[in-house]
């Protein structure tokens, strides 16, 4: 029930909204790559995107069956219900299950992991195949093979490659437990094979950082955002401060904290720290951290519950022994209050070599005692029975749910919250939005430049409303020249062709025309240059980033102006 609950929940929780509408940008990528073929999904990756390759195959596979919106999203929500499932599987393991239960519901229902449980692209698989390595990792430190500790580590690294960092988080783990000289070996040889996997599609990436390019150097408060989107359910108020005061407790969890501490911080502080020099943070390139605060939150709880139950065992009257009471009186003496809040394992150590944990406090009997056991005409008691294990406190299970029931207050306290970022308006764009105006407002044969290129990515992902339209700078598809939003003319071939027309739609970025930019792309220069400089805006839509204009020609092109020739005069009959 501890694993099960979880993945229940987040299943709900992702599923809940997923056909929202429109996708956005990196949605539309998702979907457009996809459903090319394999050999074109090939092509591309040797030019562009080679990070997400194994993922746009997987896609491929997904989009075959049925292309759509929730098909698309719907591998995220079972990558974020199985993360569920794997951090309540960590918290039982290395503590108790109702720990495990805590931290599986509280990872459920973080907002972070909803809004990319919802998403069409790879981190909420990613987190999920980091939280299985771990769990991996944890089994291996208990004699178990490391192979499929590296393998997990191989595909979850091809599906994301920022996900290596993961492997220092699981070394500093390896150096909190101390471990001997062959784990060390076993936990290298698969880190490595893992890595060594990795190594060709670094050398490929790498060539194409400039798709990073808009990246910015973090700064404090991008670390401030990314700390309260990891450590509470509501990044302000009480329920983020009782979180960080549970986190501080939870650090005395033992091996809980050691394997969920690192994982925590150690790969957002190293990549906050890298981009300090070479800018590539973003939230959702750490996702997989996030497990490491439930796991100390729910540890933090665990201990806290623990605590006032010992406080309260203390205060309870101790029950005396009245004189010459005996055997049977000691026996009667057996705690009754078997610690219901602070239960664990404890029973185990004297049980196990056969002793009845209330036996060492059995006071000798004395000659009076045995006098009266001879005299006695009661039978003398048979010996004992062979222990039962003890049972599970009836408080314990009360304990367990109203700490799961305790998390529906911050649940429903951030519902505003859930409810709007289930809306396609909380998207960074709608892309179906933008289209459907789109099949309102242009005419076949109507000219349509996109700028930057890549807001082609509209008409691709939604190509029935832009059916029949002229888009002014395609040369090649993108399917056929292995690029993302195709190959475009060269800048005196747009230009001419921009010459011969008085009005042209723009998809374009949202906060360009008018605007400083300076594109990188001599086309897009071209598209910038000649529409700020010669068109005039006559209306426009906005949806988030993107947006579709219409522009007129301040002055209509030179051949418009010149008259046609008058009619020659009829001749003199």
């Amino acid at each position: 029930m501890a694993v099960v609950v979880p993945v229940a929940v987040m299943l709900a929780l992702g599923l809940w909204g997923l056909d929202r509408g429109g996708m956005w940008g990196d949605e539309g990528v998702t979907y457009l790559v996809g459903r090319r073929t394999v050999p074109q999904i090939w092509h591309l990756l040797h030019g562009v995107d080679a990070v997400h390759g194994l993922y746009y195959l997987f896609m491929h596979a997904v989009l075959a069956v049925h292309p759509g919106e929730v098909a698309l999203r719907l591998p995220s929500v079972c990558g974020a219900a199985a993360t569920a499932g794997l951090v309540a599987a960590l918290g039982a393991r290395l503590a108790r299950p109702r720990v495990g239960l805590w931290a599986g519901l509280l990872y459920a229902i973080t907002p972070l992991t909803g809004h990319y449980a919802q998403e069409g692209r790879s981190y909420a698989i990613v987190a999920a195949g980091v939280a299985g390595a771990t769990l991996l990792l944890v089994r291996a430190l208990e004699g178990r093979s490391w192979r499929p500790y590296g393998a997990v580590l191989a595909v979850t690294f091809l599906l994301h490659e920022f996900a290596v960092l993961v492997l220092c988080a699981h070394a500093l783990t390896l150096l909190a437990a101390r471990v001997p000289r062959p784990v060390w070996a076993g936990w290298a040889r698969a880190a490595g094979a893992a890595v060594g996997i990795l190594l060709p599609l670094a050398w490929v990436s790498q060539r194409q950082s400039g798709q990073v390019a808009w990246l910015r150097v973090p700064d404090r408060d991008t670390a401030e955002r990314l700390a309260r989107g990891f450590l509470a359910v509501t990044p302000t108020g009480v329920v983020f401060w009782t979180s960080v005061l549970l986190i501080l407790l939870g650090l005395g969890a033992g091996r809980l904290a050691s394997v969920a501490l690192p994982l925590l911080v150690v790969p957002p502080v190293i990549l906050l720290t890298v981009s300090q020099f070479r800018p590539l943070f973003h939230e959702r390139y750490v996702l997989y951290a996030l497990a490491g605060a439930p796991l100390l939150v729910a540890a933090g709880a665990d201990r806290l519950v623990g605590m006032v139950g010992r406080l309260w065992l203390e205060s309870l009257p101790r029950p005396e022994l009245a004189p010459g009471a005996g055997r049977v009186a000691a026996v009667e003496r057996r705690p009754q209050l078997v610690g219901a809040l602070t239960a664990r394992g404890h029973h185990s150590g004297a049980t196990a070599r056969g002793h009845h944990p209330g036996a060492a406090t059995r006071p000798p009997l004395t000659g009076a005692d045995r006098t009266a056991g001879a005299a006695s005409p009661l039978p003398s008691p048979s010996p004992s029975p062979s222990p039962r294990p003890p049972k599970r406190p009836a408080r314990t299970h009360l304990v367990t749910l109203a700490g799961a029931l305790a998390l529906a207050v911050p649940f429903l306290h951030g519902l505003p919250a859930y409810r709007n970022d289930r809306l396609a308006a909380h998207r960074p764009e709608n892309l179906a939005e933008v289209s459907a105006l789109a099949g309102r407002e242009l005419r076949p044969g109507d000219p349509v430049l996109f700028l930057p290129s890549f807001w082609r990515v509209t008409a691709l992902a939604y190509p029935r409303p832009f059916a029949g339209v002229r888009d002014m700078a395609l040369a090649e598809s993108g399917a056929r020249s292995g690029t993302l939003s195709g190959r475009e003319v060269a800048p005196a071939e747009l230009e001419a062709g921009l010459a011969g027309v008085d009005r042209v739609w723009i998809v374009a970025q949202s906060n360009l025309l008018p605007s400083r930019w300076v594109p990188g792309d001599p086309v897009d220069r071209v598209k910038l240059d000649v529409v700020d400089g010669e068109f005039a805006r006559r209306r426009q839509y906005v949806s988030g980033r993107v947006k579709l204009a219409l522009y007129i020609r301040r002055t209509p092109p030179q051949d418009m102006l010149t008259p046609a020739p008058a009619p020659p005069s009829p001749g003199r009959p």
